[in-house]
């Protein structure tokens, strides 16, 4: 089949730029436990966007979903807006489960769950396109989730500093159904990309039953 071309390119040099932001603010930090750059992570989740017929706006916004989380806070949301627009900005800040820079407890994860659990919850307020980034983020991290355990067993689990990983279990499970719900305003072209997620979650669920038995919580605490 002969390639297809457009006279009207949906990427500018706004990507260009974006691209640029991203890799300057994240140039040092790896995968958690892995020597890959951490660039690789937002062009897949970029990729992902596009692949769900998503804009520019959501294509930069899948580039800097993690800019303000992981360590540019507050300043970096209004430098974004500056530079790329409320729109993007809209995004990034709906992708972030925390803003404020603040010091967590070592070993507490009452203040990790709350914010998981607070991200989830807002999945309803969610705009369709903060909806695909994100779905695009937690896909991309799935998958990697899945390949890695089946590569390296149990001791994946250390890398996220909880034991067993019941917690991003039940976490991916919420993810899951929370993008089920929504998946009517997300788009024809976003669905299928549900469905892979459920598939990635269900065999990450499979797999831990091998290693150590069913799960003792399926789903968040009510």
């Amino acid at each position: 089949m002969a390639e297809s071309y457009t006279d009207a390119p949906l990427l500018t040099p706004r990507f260009d730029a974006a691209l640029a932001y991203a890799l300057a603010h994240h140039a040092r930090q790896l995968r958690k436990g892995t020597p890959v750059p951490y660039a690789a992570h937002l062009l897949a989740c970029a990729s992902l966007v596009l692949e769900m017929e998503g804009d520019e706006d959501e294509a930069i916004g899948a580039l800097l979903h993690d800019v303000v989380e992981d360590g540019g806070g507050p300043e970096a949301l209004t430098d974004i807006a500056a530079r790329f627009g409320e729109g993007v900005a809209a995004i990034v800040l709906s992708n972030s489960d925390r803003v404020e820079q603040e010091e967590e407890p070592e070993g507490d994860r009452s203040s990790w769950y709350h914010r998981k659990r607070a991200y989830v919850d807002a999945f309803a307020e969610k705009s369709p396109a903060a909806l695909r980034v994100s779905l695009a983020d937690k896909l991309h991290n799935g998958r990697s989730i899945l390949l890695d355990y089946r590569t390296h067993g149990d001791a994946l689990w250390a890398r996220f500093k909880q034991r067993q990983g019941i917690a991003t279990r039940i976490y991916y499970r919420e993810l899951a159904l929370a993008f089920e719900r929504e998946e009517h305003r997300m788009g024809a072209a976003a669905q299928p990309y549900v469905g892979e997620l459920r598939r990635v979650v269900d065999a990450i669920t499979a797999l831990a039953e091998e290693h150590q038995g069913p799960d003792s919580r399926a789903r968040f605490p009510t």
